[in-house]
């Protein structure tokens, strides 16, 4: 029997049906403290279906995890397309990662699959070249195949610097509730989150939106999500108050698990700050909804209920020592016909939020002109337009666009597209990234829940894989997504970027980024495009740390 294999970057997106492109990667550079993958990619050739056994020796051996890529269907893999996209039609497609698991690793004739090895390098590993020897085994019907690959990974002799960039990826807590059936913030419930906010935290979340009360998100109007609501509400003869006990415990895990940013919900509803966010309060002993599509935003027993919730709130949080740890919202994505109603509940906020941040998704400029929003977030083929207006402190975001000539993640880009993001931020010296599907299970407008399993897209809204990162894995844990690595590998292409400043100024590094480019001017429309760009330029700046780390 005969089984093909051959060494991959983290950048090629293996299917089944075709030969892995270009030459073997047998050998890479990273940083202490880098997480770095690559793949091996195997096909049977002369048996129907093979259990495969893995072996792993290396001196990094216990800093290595291994998982295997999984298809995913992809339904809808978009409808803008441009010649940068890896599939334009529905299909099987690589994306999960299925955690480790006593399941056998089993492989079919004819179909390339791959395995992802992750190597967490610490901090005081040693400089050198380690040899990372990887020997796939099987047997069938009385004959036996062993291959043996080894990967070279050189460790420099420099740390990877801790992430400056503010990161979100929003959280839907309410869709794990869902998917698993749990109650919400029940103890099965808090679990999963803990796994969940884990997960995000070691991919380079460092925000995490906070559901004061059920996020007026990505719903229809009149409908609702599941209540999912932080903050408890009574209301005693016209009189509010608050228990924010289970907003302390929300707090309290993110920070065990790494995350010390909070974005608190959005205060009035999408596309246009028209309406109330839900929300439930004990009223007289009996729980009702208060507030919701039908009490307009700019009612007068809505403008009570903030005077009586946000010094409340603002006080627990300077109580806790947040007020510069905290991002309020006020709309999401309004639009030129909304800045009315905007202005509205942008004042409101203001007045009781002095002092904190107040940051939203919009693609205006004139929002931050008319003083509308502090911190606004732009899509990316917007960012330019808020650097002419001198934003002081740039953030941006894509979503289901810009699918053309943009970077982005979706299953059908590839996944060079999608690490380029970092070298651009560093190179608009961004300082907030927002996208909004960390784990998104609704289908659009939150009608119903979705199985992330059989549906990547939120049943055909959204090109597949916008609108979440990670799957609702086994046991309430999340398996991570190609996708996920890879924006993780572009955050750290940025530290090392950063890190670069020590040795260079800012002004020669952008000019070597900007040779990486035919027309010598790098923007987020014209970067160095595919896998060996991209790892190239990479490797650039590696072999300039080194330089400067042996003293040269």
């Amino acid at each position: 029997m005969k089984l093909e294999t051959k060494l991959c970057s983290s950048l090629l997106k293996v299917v089944p049906d075709r030969v892995p492109e270009g030459a073997a990667f047998k050998k890479a550079q990273a940083l202490r403290g880098e997480v770095f993958s690559f793949q091996l990619a195997y096909c049977p050739v002369d048996f129907q279906r093979v259990k495969i056994e893995v072996e792993l020796e290396s001196q990094l051996e216990k800093y290595i995890s291994w998982r295997k890529v999984e298809l995913v269907p992809v339904n809808y893999p978009g409808c803008l397309f441009d010649e940068d996209y890896l599939f334009t039609t529905a299909g099987m497609y690589p994306d999960r990662l299925e955690n480790p698991s006593d399941k056998p690793l089993y492989s079919v004739q004819g179909q390339w699959r791959s395995l992802w090895f992750k190597i967490a390098i610490p901090e005081d590993c040693p400089a050198g070249i380690f040899d990372i020897a990887i020997t796939l085994s099987s047997a069938a019907d009385g004959k036996k195949c062993r291959v043996k690959k080894v990967f070279k990974l050189e460790v420099i002799p420099l740390t990877l610097p801790e992430q400056k960039l503010t990161f979100t990826n929003w959280f839907h807590a309410d869709c794990i509730a869902s998917y698993y059936n749990f109650e919400v913030f029940s103890e099965e419930h808090w679990s999963a989150l803990e796994k969940f906010f884990s997960s995000a935290a070691s991919h380079g979340v460092n925000l995490l939106l906070t559901p004061l009360f059920t996020l007026p998100l990505d719903t229809a109007v009149g409908g609702e999500r599941p209540t999912c609501q932080l903050v408890k509400v009574f209301c005693r003869n016209g009189e509010y108050s608050f228990d924010f006990s289970r907003l302390d415990r929300w707090i309290s895990l993110a920070q065990k698990c790494g995350i010390h940013q909070f974005e608190m919900s959005h205060l009035f509803t999408q596309w246009g700050a028209e309406f109330t966010p839900k929300i439930i309060a004990e009223t007289d002993g009996v729980e009702k909804r208060i507030f919701g599509w039908d009490v307009r935003a700019d009612s007068a027993e809505y403008a009570g209920f903030m005077a009586a919730f946000l010094p409340e709130l603002t006080g627990y949080l300077k109580k806790k020592d947040l007020q510069d740890h905290v991002f309020f919202h006020c709309s999401d994505e309004p639009h030129d016909g909304h800045k009315k109603n905007y202005c509205y509940a942008a004042e409101l906020l203001k007045k009781y939020l002095g002092g904190f941040r107040i940051m939203d998704a919009l693609s205006s400029v004139d929002f931050y002109r008319l003083g509308y929003v502090a911190y606004p977030v732009p899509i990316e083929s917007h960012l330019e337009e808020f650097i002419a207006a001198k934003v002081p402190e740039l953030w941006t975001y894509y979503c289901c666009g810009p699918a053309q000539i943009y970077p982005n993640r979706l299953i059908a880009m590839p996944s060079a597209r999608n690490r380029i993001l970092g070298t651009l931020l560093y190179y608009f010296d961004v300082k907030g990234f927002l996208h909004w599907g960390f784990n998104f299970y609704y289908s659009q407008y939150s009608v119903s829940s979705i199985d992330p399993y059989k549906c990547t897209d939120a049943d055909s809204a959204f090109p597949a894989g916008d609108p979440f990162v990670v799957y609702p894995g086994p046991g309430g844990v999340p398996e991570d997504s190609l996708r996920h690595e890879v924006f993780f590998e572009a955050l750290q292409d940025q530290r090392a970027l950063q890190l670069l400043e020590k040795f260079m100024p800012r002004k020669k590094i952008l000019a070597l980024l900007n040779k990486s480019v035919s027309d010598g001017k790098m923007n987020m429309a014209n970067y160095p495009r595919g896998e060996q760009a991209v790892l190239g330029l990479r490797k650039k700046i590696n072999n300039l740390l080194k330089k400067y780390a042996d003293g040269n």
